[in-house]
C-alpha cells in the first residue's frame, strides 16, 4: 500500500474541520427551531463520515492517478467517481430506512464539503 501522500491528509483535514464547523452550526439551528433529538445527532455523523470520507477517497483516487498515463488516469478518477456516488447513494438510503437516523441530518452534511472548497481560497488570501 502506497502512502498517503501529505496534501490528501491536509486538505482531507480541512475538509473535515470545515464540515464539523457547520455539522455543530446545523445542530444549533435543529436545537432553536426545536426539531432537535437523538436522530438529529446520529444523523449528522453518519453525514459527516460520508462527506469527509468521500472527499477522502477523491483524494487517495487522485493520487493514483498522477502516476499512470492519461486515458488510464481518466478511468481509475470515473471509476473512483461511480464508487464513491454509489457509497453516497447508499448511505441516503440507510438514512432514509433507518429511524434512527433524521434524513435531513444526514443529507446536509454532504453539501458542507462544497461550502469548504469555497471558502479555501479566501482562507488562503488572508494568511
Amino acid at each position: 500500500m502506497k502512502k498517503i501522500d501529505s496534501a490528501v491528509l491536509k486538505e482531507t483535514t480541512f475538509v473535515g474541520t470545515v464540515v464539523l464547523i457547520l455539522s455543530v452550526l446545523m445542530q444549533a439551528v435543529f436545537l432553536i427551531i426545536g426539531k432537535w433529538d437523538y436522530t438529529v445527532l446520529l444523523g449528522n455523523i453518519l453525514g459527516f463520515v460520508a462527506a469527509v470520507g468521500n472527499f477522502f477517497l477523491m483524494g487517495l483516487s487522485v493520487q493514483k492517478a498522477l502516476g499512470k498515463e492519461e486515458k488510464e488516469a481518466k478511468g481509475v478518477m470515473k471509476t473512483s467517481q461511480s464508487l464513491r456516488l454509489l457509497m453516497l447513494a447508499a448511505v441516503c438510503a440507510v438514512g432514509y430506512l433507518a429511524p434512527v437516523f433524521h434524513i435531513l441530518a444526514v443529507v446536509i452534511p454532504l453539501l458542507f464539503p462544497r461550502i469548504a472548497f469555497f471558502v479555501r481560497p479566501l482562507i488562503k488570501k488572508e494568511k
